[in-house]
C-alpha cells in the first residue's frame, strides 16, 4: 500500500487542487491548498469557500485496472465519514453518489476523475464557514456543530482512514468496505427522481449502484445521475 499524503504539495491558493496533482508521480500523492477558485464537482459544479475555512486536497491514487473507478468517490465518502465521526462523535451519512451529509446537510464531498491512467480523488470538507457562506442545504463543522476544527488534524485523521478503506477496496473491492456504507445510507427509503426514474430507494447495492422501486415490484438500478429527493 502507498503512503496517502507523500509527497504533499501545499498551496495557498489556486483554480482548483485537482489540477495540480501530476500524474506522473508515485501513488500517494497529495495536494492542499488553503483556498481555490474553480474546484470541481459534480456535473461541473464549483466548489469554493473562503480562504482558511474548509479542508480542500486532491489525492493521486492508481488503483488496479479491474476496480470500477467510480466506486472510488463512495469509498472516500466512507473515510470522510469515518474521520468526522472519529472526530465530532456524530453519526455521518453518505449521499449517492458522493456526498457526505451530517444532520441532513452536506458537509463534504468526494469526486474521482481519471486522467492518464490514473485516478485523481478530490475531497472538500466545510469546516469553518458561517451559514451565509455556504449554498442552500449545505452546512460545515461550524454550522452544524459550534464546535471548532483544526483542518490538519482533521487531514491527518482522513488521510489514516482513507488509506484504511482504499487498501481494503483495492484488495476486496466495493464488497469489502460495504459494512462502512450501507449503514449510511442517506437516501434509503426517500422518495428520489434520478434519469427520469421516481421511486423509493432500496440501497446502494454492492456495486455502488442505486436501487429504487419504482412501483408493481420493479426495482430499477442506476449507475450514475443526479438525485432529487424528498427533504
Amino acid at each position: 500500500m502507498p503512503e496517502l499524503g507523500r509527497p504533499r504539495l501545499d498551496v495557498e491558493s489556486c483554480e482548483s487542487t485537482q489540477l495540480l496533482v501530476d500524474t506522473s508521480l508515485a501513488e500517494g500523492a497529495l495536494v492542499v491548498a488553503d483556498y481555490q477558485t474553480a474546484g470541481r464537482g459534480r456535473l461541473g459544479r464549483s466548489w469554493e469557500a473562503p480562504p482558511g475555512t474548509a479542508l480542500l486536497c486532491s489525492l493521486l491514487l492508481k488503483p488496479p485496472p479491474e476496480r470500477p473507478m467510480p466506486e472510488l468517490s463512495l469509498v472516500a465518502g466512507i473515510a470522510v465519514a469515518d474521520a468526522l465521526e472519529r472526530m465530532l462523535g456524530l453519526a455521518v451519512q453518505i449521499k449517492w453518489p458522493n456526498d457526505v451529509m451530517l444532520r441532513r446537510c452536506k458537509i463534504a464531498g468526494c469526486l474521482a476523475e481519471a486522467r492518464d491512467g490514473a485516478v485523481v480523488l478530490g475531497i472538500g470538507v466545510n469546516v469553518g464557514q458561517s451559514a451565509h457562506e455556504l449554498p442552500d442545504n449545505a452546512g460545515s463543522i461550524r454550522t452544524l456543530t459550534g464546535r471548532t476544527a483544526d483542518r490538519e488534524a482533521l487531514l491527518s485523521t482522513l488521510l489514516e482512514d482513507l488509506g484504511d478503506r482504499y487498501g481494503a477496496w483495492r484488495s476486496g473491492g466495493l464488497d469489502a468496505v460495504y459494512e462502512g456504507l450501507a449503514p449510511r445510507d442517506f437516501l434509503r427509503g426517500r422518495r428520489v427522481t434520478v434519469n427520469g426514474v421516481s421511486g423509493v430507494v432500496s440501497m446502494i447495492d454492492r456495486q455502488g449502484r442505486l436501487e429504487i422501486a419504482s412501483g408493481h415490484d420493479e426495482i430499477v438500478t442506476v449507475e450514475s445521475g443526479e438525485v432529487v429527493y424528498a427533504r
